[in-house]
């Protein structure tokens, strides 16, 4: 079983406009509402990838309640903190003339110390039933690192796998727990290693990995966008390479790719096959409007035109 964490899970809405101007009225053509959050996005993959996944985190209020409702509707189980406050709402609007992408993000409720020591705990109870877990995005106002740095240690202790998808400082002082696996982009791996990379130099990025490996970090995966990803870890480093797509909304591709990283561990599948078919699942979720989803014959026809090349 999958675990996955989302400490500031959203309604995500999703608005299609013809054309989006700033400071005018702008007639919304279509409207989604999911249950939202990196980590849900997670869930939603992983399960639509075929696993049995249990989702925690925080939630509240009436907004809360709708996040619970859908959760149950795709089959993702769920034991959330209950907050005082209402869960936030995440806003994404795709303008069709300019195929752009505009994001407003609510901060959140905030959780207070009780309610952050209760997700531990729980956290700590469901990881005993659980192959590997998740813990993704950002942490709603009233947390520190010290959240995540306190579940990466009740999973190191239970001997469980937990991948870490997280930001900024939050992820630079979390590295010292050794989460199996983090998913930087170009910025945060620059920022860890505390200098300037060259994304076209794949050795350079790979001896960046290295020294993450050097602080404890056993798997590194680099995401390039729509050049694919590099992963780092105990079998060697390699290279996804990805046929081009015709991407529709890419908004949660990265936690897509979490969640197929997720089901492929859970599978018992090696880091090289994992990252294959977690780049499988990234690639076709792009493909859709809706955020964090996937279908699975995208999924299976994208997966044996994906390489991976091993680097070292």
């Amino acid at each position: 079983m999958i675990l996955t964490v989302t400490a500031n899970a959203a309604i995500d809405k999703r608005y299609v406009v013809t054309s989006f101007d700033v400071g005018s009225v702008n007639r919304v053509k279509s409207a989604e509402f999911s249950a939202g959050g990196k980590g849900l996005n997670v869930s939603r993959t992983a399960r639509i990838a075929g696993e049995d996944v249990i989702a925690t985190g925080f939630l509240g209020g009436h907004a809360g309640e709708f996040v619970q409702e859908k959760l149950k509707a795709e089959g993702i189980r769920e034991d959330f903190v209950w907050c005082s406050g209402e869960t936030r709402s995440c806003i994404n609007i795709w303008d069709e003339s300019h195929h752009t992408q505009t994001e407003f993000l609510e901060p959140g409720a905030r959780a207070t110390q009780q309610n952050q020591d209760s997700l531990v705990k729980k956290f700590t109870e469901l990881a005993a039933d659980c192959s590997v877990a998740a813990i993704s995005g950002s942490m709603p106002e009233g947390c520190t690192s010290d959240l995540y740095k306190r579940m990466l240690a009740a999973g190191k202790k239970a001997g469980k796998k937990v991948i870490l998808d997280t930001s900024g400082k939050t992820l630079e002082e979390c590295l010292d727990d050794h989460p199996f696996m983090i998913k930087p982009n170009i910025d945060e791996i620059q920022m860890l290693v505390g200098r300037k990379l060259n994304p076209d130099d794949t050795k350079e990025l790979l001896d960046a990995a290295k020294e993450l490996h050097a602080r404890g970090i056993p798997s590194v995966v680099i995401s390039l966008g729509s050049s694919g990803s590099l992963m780092s870890c105990g079998e060697g480093a390699f290279q996804a390479l990805v046929p081009r797509i015709d991407a529709v909304n890419t908004v949660g591709c990265g936690d897509a790719m979490i969640g197929g990283f997720c089901t492929g561990i859970a599978r018992g599948l090696s880091m090289p096959e994992s990252l294959k078919l977690a780049s499988a699942v990234s690639a076709a979720a792009a493909m859709t409007n809706r955020t964090g989803f996937f279908r699975m014959e995208d999924m299976k026809k994208l997966e044996p035109l994906i390489e991976i090349r091993k680097l070292r």
